[in-house]
């Protein structure tokens, strides 16, 4: 069964995985913002999604771009959670997850690191 949890503190867990960042790499993120949607349209089962250009792949052209996204999908994360501590940890990884990627981190080395 989905845990229940309302938008509002479901953000606030976001904004506190997000503020467990490491501060030299909070401070290295470059032109990213970070949202929380109900549920990815195409995929309704994704946790978190990374669109935009990752650092490693962006070269002196770069700029005057929309910032890149972070989608946490909260619904989805509600889905696969049993209880508000599983949420936490869940909001957590999965935000690691989709900063390694704008960090140009791929999913074989996030999964070699335990992270995937």
């Amino acid at each position: 069964m989905p845990v229940e949890m309302t938008r509002q503190r479901f953000e606030e867990l976001v904004a506190e995985a997000l503020d467990e960042i490491p501060p030299e790499f909070a401070s290295a993120m470059d032109n990213v913002v970070v949202l929380v949607e109900d549920r990815n349209p195409d995929e309704p089962t994704l946790l978190g999604l990374y669109h935009g250009v990752a650092l490693t792949e962006r070269t002196s052209e770069y700029g005057g771009v929309l910032p890149d996204r972070i989608t946490i999908y909260r619904e989805a994360l509600l889905d696969v959670c049993e209880d508000e501590d599983h949420v936490v940890e869940e909001v957590a990884v999965t935000v690691v997850h989709e900063i390694a990627h704008h960090f140009g981190i791929d999913d074989a080395t996030l999964h070699e690191l335990g992270w995937g």
